[in-house]
């Protein structure tokens, strides 16, 4: 059963993904079979730079297309919910970059759809996906941490000059480019959700926040402390601490290739090579989440036990508290979908 991929948007988290899956030796019978933008001159130039054989003038044409059964949406993130609504309505399974939408509404909408047609839909959180995090996972279970207790992790770069991030017209914000990715490990860590939630912000003039720092308070006195932070960069690394050591995800911890572990052996997880460049530290560890999705169209599942529906939902939630507590409120989140 062959994994035909059409690309949605021809941007550089897009390049990134299909330059991971096609220059991975091991991705057995997935395709990149079509790409489609809004200007499809930028589309044809994408085509051409990765061979794929199609080229769509409109997401239209290609949610509609035979030549193609699951989606990658690597688009803004107002664009999210429009987009992976599409091609659910139009029977394709889709992987959509993280922030699945930008709120938990158009989140659990986009759910009910794919539940309700029997597609399959995950968030691209590919950090879930990383070798070193299940190397972290396993420790855990093993028991060598005991159990954990506390999460440091930050997320910080200087970025203020990417206008996707500093402008709520597209869907700006620390906490949902940077934040989430604090967030999720949180949760992969504690598993529940939070008893309590505290946040502390700094807004631009646009009502967008460029720094947030969330403490997650979980019971049995567990604790998360996180930071997101788009003027200055960060240590980026990540913590887990137990009552009998700790392990580190070094940076960057998003998706790290190193990991201290409570032994203080360093493990090194290579990844692939490619003869094109990426636009992104480690991007080539996109193909993990790929592996993932066409494994699970395969055997007919329609969501990820490592990054299920439930918790997308979760992460919608902790955001929009988050951006309630500092004061970032997008028009979407007066309306219901």
């Amino acid at each position: 059963m062959t994994i035909r991929w059409g690309i949605v948007t021809s941007g550089k988290i897009s390049h990134d993904f299909v330059n991971a899956v096609n220059s991975y030796p091991d991705k057995g019978d997935m395709v990149i079979a079509a790409v489609a933008a809004r200007d499809k001159s930028r589309a044809e130039e994408f085509a051409k730079t990765h061979g794929i054989p199609k080229v769509f003038a409109t997401y239209a044409d290609m949610a509609k297309s035979n030549d193609i059964d699951v989606v990658y949406i690597g688009a803004l993130n107002p664009d999210h919910y429009p987009l992976t609504k599409l091609f659910l309505e139009s029977g394709k399974h889709v992987l959509c970059e993280k922030p699945l939408c930008l709120n938990f509404k158009q989140t659990q909408s986009l759910i009910n759809i794919a539940r309700n047609k029997k597609l399959f839909l995950m968030e691209a959180v590919w950090s879930r996906f990383s070798p070193s995090y299940i190397a972290l996972e396993r420790e855990i279970q093993a028991g060598k941490l005991g159990e954990p207790q506390f999460l440091e992790a930050n997320f910080g770069e200087s970025i203020l000059t990417v206008d996707r991030l500093i402008k709520k017209e597209m869907g700006g914000s620390a906490i949902l480019d940077l934040g989430i990715y604090t967030l999720q490990l949180a949760q992969y860590i504690f598993k529940d959700e939070p008893i309590k939630v505290t946040a502390v912000g700094e807004l631009n003039d646009d009502g967008v926040d460029l720094v947030d720092t969330v403490i997650l308070e979980y019971a049995g006195g567990r604790r998360a402390v996180l930071n997101a932070h788009s003027k200055l960069k960060l240590w980026n690394k990540a913590t887990v601490v137990g009552p009998l050591g700790r392990v580190t995800l070094e940076a960057p911890f998003h998706f790290p290739d190193t990991v201290t572990h409570v032994d203080g052996k360093v493990e090194k997880f290579p990844l692939h090579k490619s003869s094109l460049k990426y636009n992104f530290v480690n991007s080539a560890g996109l193909v993990y989440e790929a592996l993932e999705t066409a494994r699970c169209i395969k055997e007919g599942l329609i969501e990820s036990p490592r990054m299920s529906h439930q918790e997308s939902l979760v992460l919608a939630k902790l955001m929009d508290t988050v951006r309630k507590q500092v004061g970032v409120h997008y028009d979407v989140d007066d309306l219901e979908f």
